[in-house]
């Protein structure tokens, strides 16, 4: 279709040149003074025919040139894309009413080609100004919306209803996985956004030559197949990108700026980063700490010693719900099923552990 419309524009771009000056040129040239040769009608034909054949032979580079504009555009996020043309279309009216005094100089260089540099700039100065400085207009933006709100909220008590921000969610709460079964429980609410770079991130994990990273990728992806396909949540794919910004997670951290979204994580560093650029974060592993048992200093626990601790003399034991046990004193017991006293409880963003001691060397004391 679009080669269709490319060749139609050469056509008529060419019978309208034809038109205008093949028989001006004709004329000029002297070739003859036949009416027939100098007449309008047989340069539109001409015109046409010859820019029609041109047509041939530059279309694919045209087609090429629109599809990568295209491309280009799409990728541009919405909001950077809006103020980009704000900034345009001011930059052209400012650059037409500078343009108005050249209008009438008689040096063609003045009246034709320094408007038309001006206008150039102008415009591309207030497209770079509406492109770089769009979230200060925002932040001007945010004071007037909060102000129409309250005075809607004066006439219409139905303007009290508060929508769910859109949860953004990062590379490692996806290939954890567990994401997915929250999402299935309806505890998350509101869209939920997948960033293209995240995607990009996730497909480079699942191509690694190493087979632990591959394994993880093509989780993740599986994982995001099952949310998108299968669970009753509205999935949006975020297009846009930061090519000024190289890392992932700080991408995150601009996306939820831009749209006021909710980053998604179990990445302990990323939580302290948002917490601290104040950015709203949901920690998956705070709440799996939140939902375990509880479980308090001097219970008793019936668990089996897996492996080493850290610690000389340690022994590490875990729960049904993978919570760790570092028992004290209890290397002598590896491979074997004891009863232990809880002698205390760490719970931190990064998982809870809990320490305990055998009973039997508590019976011994």
């Amino acid at each position: 279709m679009m080669k269709k419309v490319v060749h139609l524009f050469f056509i008529i771009l060419g019978g309208t040149m034809g038109y205008l000056y093949l028989p001006a040129i004709v004329q000029l040239l002297n070739v003859s003074e036949s009416s027939w040769l100098t007449s309008s009608i047989l340069g539109m034909i001409v015109g046409a025919i010859i820019f029609f054949i041109l047509s041939y032979l530059l279309v694919n580079y045209i087609v090429n040139f629109f599809r990568w504009v295209e491309d280009a555009l799409v990728k541009i996020p919405a909001m950077d894309l809006f103020f980009g043309s704000i900034g345009l279309i001011v930059g052209l009216v400012i650059a037409y009413f500078v343009n108005m005094p050249f209008q009438d100089m008689s040096i063609r260089i003045f009246s034709q080609v320094l408007p038309l540099f001006i206008m150039i700039i102008l415009g591309y100065l207030g497209f770079q100004v509406g492109f770089r400085r769009r979230e200060e207009f925002m932040n001007i933006l945010k004071p007037a919306k909060k102000d129409k709100r309250r005075s809607n909220d004066e006439e219409d008590t139905d303007s009290n209803v508060q929508y769910p921000r859109p949860k953004i969610l990062d590379t490692s709460v996806i290939i954890d996985g567990r994401i997915a079964d929250i999402c299935q429980t309806n505890f998350l609410e509101g869209t939920i956004v997948i960033p293209q770079f995240v995607l990009g991130e996730l497909q480079h994990i699942a191509d690694s030559s190493d087979a632990l990273k591959r394994n993880r990728g093509r989780r993740g992806l599986d994982i995001l197949n099952r949310i998108q396909k299968e669970l009753a949540v509205k999935v949006e794919i975020y297009e846009g990108d930061f090519e000024d910004i190289p890392e992932v997670d700080s991408k995150l951290i601009k996306l939820a700026k831009v749209i006021d979204g909710i980053v998604v994580t179990n990445d302990f560093n990323l939580n302290k980063v948002c917490d601290f650029q104040g950015v709203s974060v949901l920690n998956i592993n705070d709440l799996a700490n939140a939902v375990k048992p509880v479980v308090l200093p001097g219970e008793e626990l019936h668990v089996q010693v897996i492996k080493d601790g850290k610690e000389h003399n340690q022994g590490v034991a875990y729960l049904d719900d993978g919570t760790m046990i570092v028992v004290e004193e209890g290397r002598d017991y590896i491979g074997k099923n004891i009863e232990v006293v809880i002698t205390s409880v760490l719970q931190t963003s990064a998982g809870r552990m809990i320490f305990a001691k055998p009973k039997l060397l508590e019976k011994a004391l």
